[in-house]
């Protein structure tokens, strides 16, 4: 489990690319790492399967690599990081699991003073999931929706965000991976209405009926 705060810019140092997936050894400022625990590399949970002096291995499947943005590392690209929460930290973003549920993209970037005010398209499937003033990740980093158009957000990049993430030097149409509240995902379940996925019933008077509420 992570907050979708940003502990870290890495460094993609060389990919392994192989018939199961690939694997990432990534430059890392961490200390203690230890082998097996779990760090968000660009909002996707991978696991520490090797520790070196200037940061550590991990493992994508073939899977990760088709329904996020990590297929597309190659060496020398920077990447986003964080390692797991542990009890009794600060929780100052909001509850994120490093589970992508599905790849968007940047669609707009306007300055508005020291601020950014960013555009992200998003598969229509997921587009229920967002409200404005909820949260949501992006590339690993926990963001609040300001507004909410079809499938495209809004959200305003402060100047610290700017600063410590790597959103300024993405351009207009690059690949995000996303991941929606998880909070929201446990209501349409309860309501009914079809997972990120796509797949589920939606509320209808007939599923309440077959439910026993009517």
């Amino acid at each position: 489990m992570f907050t979708g705060l940003v502990d870290s810019i890495g460094a993609i140092r060389s990919v392994q690319r192989h018939a199961k997936g690939a694997s990432f050894r990534v430059a890392a400022g961490y200390e203690a790492l230890v082998l097996g625990e779990s760090i968000a590399v660009m909002g996707t949970c991978l696991t520490v399967t090797k520790i070196e002096s200037d940061g550590f291995w991990a493992d994508a499947s073939k899977e990760t690599l088709e329904l996020t943005n990590l297929g597309d590392l190659a060496g020398g690209a920077q990447v986003h990081l964080e390692r797991a929460l542990q009890v009794g930290d600060r929780l100052g973003g909001h509850l994120v699991s490093g589970h992508v549920d599905g790849v968007g993209r940047i669609a707009a970037r306007e300055n508005v003073g020291d601020a950014a005010k960013t555009t992200f398209e998003v598969p229509e499937r997921l587009a229920p999931f967002l409200a404005p003033k909820g949260s949501v990740t992006v590339d690993g980093v926990s963001l609040t929706v300001n507004g909410v158009r079809g499938t495209r957000f809004d959200v305003m990049l402060v100047p610290f965000t700017r600063k410590e993430t790597l959103f300024d030097g993405r351009a207009v149409g690059a690949k995000v991976n996303i991941e929606v509240d998880v909070l929201a995902k446990y209501v349409a379940r309860l309501m009914g209405r079809p997972g990120v996925d796509g797949k589920g019933d939606a509320l209808s008077l007939e599923l309440l009926q077959r439910q026993g509420y009517l």
